[in-house]
């Protein structure tokens, strides 16, 4: 299952980099969200140029006591912490302690097929061992208490699901025995190392291991089929380790991104190998670096991963090239919110535009329910596009959605000489896509409204 800023926090600085646009464009779409699915609460945190932009939580940390989120809940962000388990044992490279190359038998020759994987395997799912823990909902076994080495001894030495470096299989239990790999050659705890040298460092000041809760943490919350969220219980202490283990606030997790982005803590030749994609033996694409799902979101890289622990969703998103990152957290698992959200909040904040921007675009719709455009703002082929009778159905249909509520960008992009703008416009009764393209001299060739299903 393990997969996937209180305001006292937040320095000036941060506060001040916070732009009113985008708060509006994100305070609307979260607290749409949050209504619409249900959830008791959720939190995200957002990085551009150079500083945490956006912190916020809404809802819920706990319903019984009628207990509100804010920017100092802690929520658990499951498997986001494997990256944070990479880049310890990355750290332990530069020191040449170890080689990501290193056989596992190395250091535990009594698992399976332990002379033929390597770290690097297990950092990338590629190894073959069993994953203890592939199901999403919480199973008596995991409320006991266990230990790294019972894990282990129950899943590591069984017979592998696949030959090292043949496939990419998701599997807990390659973080459990890096893990485990850590401490041994460190001589230390995989949490105190963390503590040490990544979360201090960076002013992390919420990170721990979620089996000791506090007071001020979100409580956990599940959903069956399509009910009202219900209390469930949590994993027992042990289950996590270095495959899931931690819970922070989103906005400490943010903090983790700017150095991420910045590439603090880690050495350059670090974080190439820590983003690096690492290929079957037949040099199929894994699309998986250390830790580190790889990918794109509208044509811009993307480095994310999802957490999910009983109770709890997190989904952490950075755009090296845009130097942006979205983290997303909420106390209810059981439905599939935060890499959506995520996803719609990270469109916002690539293609944020400027309210001078979103106000043409808004005068134009409003011309268009009017049944009339400003032809001096529109080319020769626009214009030739809106004749009487495509005004007359745009007039039309919009009139029927009712009042404008909320215009965003979703996305902007270069073709044919000019620039592509995708927005959503959503109105009383529905919300809708408008396709625009603009030329270099501000006219506008296309202005399209399409609906969305």
């Amino acid at each position: 299952m393990v997969v996937r800023l209180a305001y006292g926090l937040l320095t000036a600085s941060l506060l001040c980099a916070q732009k009113p646009e985008l708060n509006k464009a994100l305070d609307q779409k979260l607290s749409s969200a949050l209504a619409a699915s249900g959830v008791p609460s959720v939190s995200i945190a957002v990085v551009q140029n150079g500083a945490i932009a956006y912190a916020k939580a809404f809802g819920k940390a706990d319903i019984a006591e009628n207990r509100s989120a804010d920017t100092s809940t802690r929520y658990a962000i499951g498997s986001v912490s494997k990256q944070f388990t990479a880049a310890a044992l990355l750290l332990l490279k530069e020191r040449g302690k170890i080689s990501l190359d290193d056989k596992v038998a190395k250091y535990f020759p009594d698992l399976a097929r332990a002379r033929e994987v390597s770290i690097r395997e297990l950092l990338s799912h590629t190894s073959g061992y069993e994953d203890y823990a592939p199901q999403d909902y919480i199973i008596p076994a995991w409320t006991l208490p266990i230990t790294p080495q019972k894990i282990l001894d129950q899943w590591a030495k069984k017979p592998l699901n696949f030959d090292p470096g043949t496939r990419w299989q998701y599997s807990n239990t390659n973080y459990v025995i890096a893990g485990q790999i850590f401490e041994k050659v460190a001589r230390q705890p995989l949490l105190a190392f963390l503590r040490e040298k990544i979360f201090q460092p960076l002013g992390m000041s919420t990170p721990g291991d979620i089996s000791e809760h506090q007071p001020a943490d979100a409580s956990a919350y599940t959903r069956y089929a399509l009910a009202a969220p219900r209390p469930v219980a949590r994993e027992g202490p042990g289950w996590f380790f270095a495959a899931g283990e931690l819970a922070m606030t989103p906005s400490d997790l943010a903090r983790w991104d700017l150095a991420f982005l910045q590439k603090k803590i880690l050495s350059a030749r670090s974080y190439q190998e820590f983003t690096r994609e690492v290929k079957l033996k037949d040099h199929k694409a894994t699309h998986y670096a250390l830790g580190l799902n790889l990918g794109d979101l509208n044509a811009t890289p993307m480095i994310s991963h999802g957490g999910e622990v009983s109770g709890f969703l997190t989904e952490n998103s950075i755009f090296p090239a845009k130097g942006v990152a979205v983290v997303v957290c909420s106390n209810q698992d059981g439905v599939n919110l935060v890499a959506p959200l995520a996803r719609q909040i990270a469109e916002i904040v690539l293609g944020s535009a400027s309210e001078k921007e979103l106000a043409q675009v808004r005068e134009i719709l409003e011309g268009l329910r009017e049944g009339r455009v400003d032809r001096a703002m529109f080319t020769p082929n626009a214009n030739s596009y809106f004749n009487e009778s495509v005004l007359k159905d745009y007039a039309a249909s919009l009139g029927a959605l009712g009042k404008l509520q909320d215009l965003t960008k979703s996305n902007e992009q270069l073709r044919g000489g000019m620039t592509h703008r995708s927005y959503s416009a959503q109105y009383e009764k529905k919300t809708v896509r408008l396709n625009i393209y603009v030329m270099p001299d501000g006219n506008y060739e296309q202005f399209l409204v399409e609906e969305t299903l």
